[in-house]
């Protein structure tokens, strides 16, 4: 299992571990009826000065093989590094963020760097609680929670998201369906929260095949140091780096469950 430390009046995230059970609470999850005191309000602001939105790519992964990385439970505190590590190589990827993790990042910057450097966002729930075992309205909260915060920091509405630990049932497909997101699976698994070891990570994404789901996570620096080789190994095979949306052409649709194209 893995651990960070986050502010004190943040409550403690568990990883997305594919093959562990999920983590259960006693009771029902907490949420305040609006954002917590001192996050944004009003209007999206957008991308931040100085750093554009990149322009939309006309990517056709019927004919290119194409492979879509993917990184939960961000943002962190090496986040950053990761985005550097991806703008020098021109690629972009999807970022699946927990709604307690942005409004611990100070005003929203990674998240606005994610989204201006031409990223993918999805939302990973507002407290990364198993979906399946809350009744409709939490689920509901632990989305929409998610969905307003990054809309006002970023001015972006996701179009995706991925249950926590990728437990979902037909109710939370219900539920994902009315607020208009479509749930993403993985279809290859790095590990990366199990095995803090780059080689291990590298080499297990290098079994991807032409459509394939990358899962990772940004919250660890070894996942991180991974990256490079990941990149390197991925690109030797001829893959084309692309977001889940991109990936599926004219996107996913809203609650549907994709595991690889």
């Amino acid at each position: 299992m893995r651990v960070w430390v986050l502010p004190v009046a943040l409550l403690a995230l568990a990883g997305c571990v594919s093959h562990a059970p999920p983590r259960r609470e006693p009771g029902h999850p907490i949420l305040p009826a609006a954002l917590p005191a001192g996050l944004p309000t009003g209007q999206p602001t957008g991308a931040p000065a100085g750093r554009p939105v990149p322009a939309g790519r006309d990517v056709d992964c019927g004919l290119l093989k194409c492979v879509a990385l993917t990184f939960d439970d961000g943002p962190s505190r090496h986040t950053g590094g990761l985005l550097d590590l991806l703008r020098q190589r021109a690629v972009r990827a999807t970022f699946f963020v927990v709604g307690e993790m942005v409004a611990a990042d100070r005003h929203g910057e990674t998240v606005r760097r994610i989204a201006a450097d031409g990223h993918e966002l999805g939302n990973h729930s507002w407290s990364h609680l198993s979906l399946t075992g809350l009744p409709r309205r939490a689920v509901k909260r632990q989305l929409t929670h998610t969905e307003h915060l990054v809309r006002q920091l970023t001015g972006v509405r996701m179009q995706v998201m991925r249950p926590p630990y990728g437990s979902t049932d037909a109710r939370v497909a219900a539920e994902t369906r009315r607020e208009g997101l479509a749930q993403i699976l993985w279809n290859v698994d790095t590990f990366d929260w199990r095995d803090h070891e780059p080689a291990k990570v590298a080499a297990r994404a290098a079994h991807a095949r032409p459509g394939s789901i990358i899962l990772m996570h940004d919250i660890h620096r070894s996942t991180v140091k991974a990256v490079p080789a990941v990149l390197d190994r991925l690109a030797a095979k001829g893959f084309t780096f692309v977001t889940v949306s991109e990936l599926y052409g004219n996107g996913p649709v809203p609650g549907r469950t994709y595991g690889a194209r």
